[in-house]
């Protein structure tokens, strides 16, 4: 017997005929003599419909009443599934992510699991019940309703399975694994058995849709070690754990596109110590994410800053750089529209030369332009244009031989 967190993502749980399905598998599991934790998210499209409604009748809906509106998505799918099970004859209960003991900070939209109490939890799953929770959503210390942001039933069944101490925790969604890229995109990418916590990390960072970036996060600071696989059949998936030495002997592991990226420059700012914290301190006050910072040399005592942020935070960024650029005397701020992110991972880079040169070269004979560069340990990320982005990906791909390691 074995304690396991699943977590079934919206196109798992679509419609009546599908939850059925998820049902029949976690009965056979139960069946089994395993303790389960099922966490679910909305429905595949009732996200999007519920932000639809919200702006149909406000242009700008406070954060938290959308939080208010996002988590009945989910509330939805955990009775769903539950009457699921209980038809088949599994007992089942339903909880919400408050009464699942998931407090939050105070930040809508985008809240931070502070703590969970998974007591009645565990008490339910030694009385054989199996236990539903609704992902993406929690309750702050005043008892306001908060969600997770986008992907945040992926930290809601990670942050389970470090509080309830399960054995396995296996994520569930409409691929059958992590990918060297994407297989819609790039026709031979290849699914890896095994990747590493930090891959992962700047892959899920870096746009590829797989998991959340946070959920990552938590599950290497809890040493959560968890596996991608599909909800449509039963093959083996990719186990995301710690970095074992071989994995070093592979320079690059994975191509990741974000084209939800909008680049921002702001200009003629005062070249002095204190600015760029303090344009950036209001961005992060905003809980606007941030990547790719570039930062020009000032001439004649003004500086320029260029830096991305997802492109449905872009007209937030500009509000909220208005009043610090007249506080510090000067400075205009500027939207350049829609960019794409291409990033290359890969532990092994650590211990290899030449990767740079390798991906700046191939993309220079695809006609690929280079806007920004930035670079980790095992990652390099370049800006471009959002119509090359496929191309590019396709490119950096074959550039590596990732379809032949």
């Amino acid at each position: 017997m074995a304690r396991i967190v699943q977590k079934y993502g919206g196109t798992s749980v679509g419609d009546v005929e599908r939850i059925k399905k998820v049902a029949e598998r976690v009965k056979a599991s139960h069946e089994d003599g395993n303790e389960l934790v099922i966490v679910v998210s909305a429905r595949a499209g009732v996200t999007n419909e519920l932000l639809a409604r919200a702006r149909a009748v406000c242009s700008e809906p406070s954060e938290r009443e959308l939080d208010q509106l996002l988590s009945i998505g989910e509330q939805e799918t955990i009775a769903l599934v539950a009457m699921a099970l209980q038809g088949i004859g599994v007992q089942a209960v339903s909880y919400t992510g408050a009464q699942a003991g998931i407090v939050t900070d105070t930040s809508f939209t985008k809240a931070k699991i502070q703590s969970i109490d998974a007591s009645p939890i565990v008490k339910d799953l030694k009385s054989k019940k199996v236990v539903i929770v609704a992902g993406f959503q929690g309750v702050n210390v005043d008892g306001q309703v908060t969600t997770l942001g986008r992907g945040g039933s992926d930290l809601t069944a990670i942050a389970l399975a470090a509080a309830v101490k399960a054995d396995k925790c296996e994520i569930y969604t409409d691929v059958d694994g992590v990918y060297t890229a994407d297989p819609r995109v790039v026709k031979n990418a290849r699914k890896l058995e095994e990747i590493s916590y930090d891959e992962m990390l700047e892959l899920a960072s870096s746009g590829s849709k797989v998991m959340q970036s946070r959920s990552v996060e938590f599950a290497k600071k809890y040493g959560v070690v968890f596996e991608v696989r599909s909800s449509f059949n039963y093959n083996p998936g990719t186990i995301v754990k710690e970095e074992v030495a071989y994995m070093e002997k592979v320079v690059v592991r994975g191509v990741a596109v974000d084209k939800d990226q909008a680049k921002v420059t702001v200009s003629n700012i005062p070249d002095k110590p204190g600015s760029a914290g303090k344009v950036f301190r209001s961005l992060a006050e905003a809980n606007i994410i941030v990547d790719m910072i570039v930062q020009n040399l000032g001439r004649q005592g003004v500086a320029n800053l260029t830096f991305t942020v997802p492109q449905g935070d872009s007209a937030k960024a500009v509000r909220a750089l208005e009043p610090v650029l007249k506080a510090l005397g000067g400075g205009e701020v500027a939207v350049y529209g829609q960019v794409a992110k291409l990033s290359v991972v890969g532990v092994g880079m650590k211990t290899h030369s030449g990767v740079a040169a390798t991906l700046f070269e191939a993309l220079a004979a695809a006609g690929v332009n280079i806007d920004l560069i930035s670079t980790s340990e095992i990652k390099i990320t370049v800006a471009i244009a959002v119509d090359k982005a496929d191309e590019a990906s396709r490119v950096a791909h074959g550039a590596f031989k990732l379809d032949t390691l």
